[in-house]
């Protein structure tokens, strides 16, 4: 079990290796020729993984942690290759499918599978600390990924493309080391599971409620904005340094994850969501505006205090849940932040067409004011 913990450090490090991470949305708009269809891969992406988060949750539970991983390293290769073919907007459209595909055998499961060895290990009760840790190396591996990636692609997107497979399959061969927890938790049902129960519960909770809603908002502009930035960026800086402003976003979140507990400590979790939600506002507003050679500088900023925001929104929820509706609002949540985020994305692609990039970027940023409005009333709310 201990050894479990290591790999599952190593396997979140070469999952997000992902050498086009930086300039995927560029990749994909020279292969279909317009932003909204490049997005529409992104949108692809979410709503696969949505949909299919329902049987893998079930699957996990039967067939175990392990197989459940190793499976979805099949699709992340499958998925990693045909973008890399990328003959037209169908080999990309398939490709995206298998992401989906894949991220859904993780959801979940990879985080079942950190808890249930904890368990297995008598250290359950240390999730957090593994879990920030743990995911800290997504983090460095997209800081990484994405300057080695913008500095290749300056010469061939199509390397940087291939060059993206291998961390999938070393990925897979890592998790053939993982071995499967003696004891099972059953925290990986899928979103149906007690759903009339668990909406009324939702609908009754006025702070899980609200935290849920702005969650839920904010995943759709923010992800999507951020696949996106790509595009504003490399109308100011050459491409090869496109994959600077997204590594200083990784590198910065990677070290608000690490220290995420220590500055709710400080700030108290409502308060660390509010401080993060204004910062985001003021750096996205302030770079879109007035658009200059240090704009791609500033945007990145907002990530030194996402990692934390994101634990406190956990940690909010956590305390909110019942042990009945844990799991299932959980998903809910995710499939209904993945359903927005793919309608989003398609309308910022649309608008980017007819506008240009920074135009839609500053649009999506009004979007954002109500969840700014909850994120407020929440901390009035705890403060009163």
């Amino acid at each position: 079990m201990e050894r479990n913990i290591k790999l599952l450090a190593i396997f979140n490090f070469f999952t997000d290796l992902k050498f086009h991470s930086a300039i995927l949305i560029l990749y994909f708009v020279q292969v279909t020729g317009s932003f909204s269809l490049g997005m529409s891969i992104f949108a692809v992406v979410q709503l696969f993984s949505a949909l299919f988060e329902i049987p893998t949750g079930i699957f996990s539970d039967f067939i175990g942690r392990k197989n459940t991983l190793v499976i979805g390293t099949l699709f992340a290769i499958m998925s990693a290759i045909l973008y890399a073919i990328g003959l037209n907007y169908w080999c990309l459209f398939f490709g995206a499918i298998s992401e989906g595909l894949s991220r859904a055998w993780y959801s979940g499961n990879n985080d079942a599978l950190l808890h249930d060895s904890l368990r297995d290990l008598g250290k359950k009760e240390f999730f957090d600390h593994y879990y920030g840790r743990i995911s800290s190396m997504f983090q460095m591996a997209l800081a990484i990924g994405a300057v080695v990636g913008s500095v290749m692609a300056y010469w061939s997107f199509s390397l940087v493309m291939w060059l993206s497979v291998i961390p999938q399959v070393l990925c897979m061969i890592t998790g053939l080391f993982i071995i499967e927890p003696k004891q099972k938790s059953r925290e990986s049902s899928n979103i149906f599971s007690h759903l009339k129960a668990s909406a009324f519960f939702l609908w009754k909770n006025k702070i899980l409620r609200l935290v849920s809603l702005q969650d839920i908002l904010a995943f759709g502009v923010n992800e999507s904005t951020f696949q996106f930035r790509a595009a504003f960026i490399a109308t100011l800086w050459p491409t090869w340094a496109v994959g600077i402003s997204k590594m200083l976003s990784y590198l910065a979140a990677m070290i608000s994850y690490w220290y995420g507990s220590r500055v709710i400590q400080k700030l108290g979790a409502f308060k660390t969501l509010y401080i993060a939600r204004i910062w985001g506002r003021l750096s996205n507003f302030s770079a879109l505006l007035y658009p200059t050679l240090a704009s791609p500088i500033i945007m990145p900023s907002s990530a030194l205090i996402y990692g934390a925001m994101n634990v406190a929104i956990t940690s909010i929820m956590q305390k909110e849940f019942t042990n009945e509706q844990r799991a299932t609002i959980a998903s809910l949540n995710s499939f209904l932040g993945s359903i927005f985020y793919s309608i989003f994305s398609l309308a910022l692609g649309f608008i980017a067409d007819q506008m240009g990039p920074r135009l839609a970027l500053l649009i999506a940023e009004f979007f954002m004011l109500p969840v700014l409005y909850i994120s407020w009333k929440l901390h009035t709310i705890k403060s009163s």
